[in-house]
């Protein structure tokens, strides 16, 4: 796949516009508009001071040469044991993203079969829907896929995947409106879901701590920086390499 400008564009609004995103108007109203506020913009100063640094260590420091990958990255500015210790916390992620994802989608695929049974047979009927059975059919999708040869350099699954993004967040933007549009379902305030109805102290700390987890998963950009910067690949024709970082691998922490 020939990186450009479009494709760069593709993998960064897939990558902001992320399945996270989806839970933050519960994480809101967990928090509250006080601390959710707060921790919305604690994240993403976090996500942009860690993108700046991973920007400054796209080159080797000494020999110029540009690090492809994270392994490289921290090969050439640390080196050593660090090598193994990022390889085991890259993989590690990728594990868990991907038991994430399984379990996620099994959750919502089981909640579109439960929602079609209330529909057909009235909400006191018994719809429990195991989702096994769906997390054995994604895997199974999952395998098949990853039989094709280069599928990750398929250049019309960054626009698919940016499109699919830009899809579930107006679904649930509209969701979200005609919920308030509505009426008054349930309270929330400046300080989020108050305790005593329904909520007691200890599920509101924990639905707090779970709310945080959402939206740190939610600020994932930094996690394909390094990949994205290989597709500003112009800057090697004008042997710009003093300022690249800047010139470069900056534009793309502002888009």
């Amino acid at each position: 796949m020939k990186s450009t400008l479009m494709t760069a564009s593709a993998h960064i609004i897939t990558a902001v516009i992320g399945s996270g995103v989806l839970s933050l108007p519960w994480a809101m109203a967990q928090l509250g508009w006080i601390a959710g506020a707060i921790a919305l913009v604690i994240f993403s100063f976090i996500t942009w001071f860690t993108s700046v640094l991973l920007a400054d260590c796209y080159r080797d420091p000494t020999t110029g040469k540009r690090n492809h990958t994270y392994m490289e990255a921290v090969k050439a500015n640390l080196g050593g044991i660090k090598i193994l210790l990022c390889g085991v916390a890259q993989y590690g992620n990728l594990i868990g993203a991907s038991i994430g994802y399984t379990i996620t989608t099994a959750i919502s695929m089981a909640a579109i079969k439960r929602s079609n049974c209330f529909h057909k047979h009235g909400h006191a009927a018994d719809c429990h829907t195991s989702n096994n059975l769906f997390m054995t059919i994604f895997g199974l999708i999952q395998m098949i896929l990853s039989q094709i040869p280069n599928f990750h350099k398929l250049s019309i699954l960054s626009f698919i995947a940016a499109l699919m993004s830009f899809t579930y967040s107006s679904i649930g933007l509209g969701l979200a409106i005609a919920k308030v549009a509505g009426g008054p379902h349930a309270k929330t305030g400046l300080t989020g879901v108050p305790i005593g109805e329904g909520v007691s102290g200890s599920e509101k700390i924990w639905k707090c701590f779970q709310a945080l987890g959402n939206i740190a998963f939610a600020y994932a950009y930094s996690v394909v920086l390094v990949e994205i910067q290989v597709s500003w690949l112009f800057f090697d024709n004008l042997q710009i390499y003093e300022h690249e970082s800047e010139l470069c691998s900056y534009r793309g922490i502002k888009i």
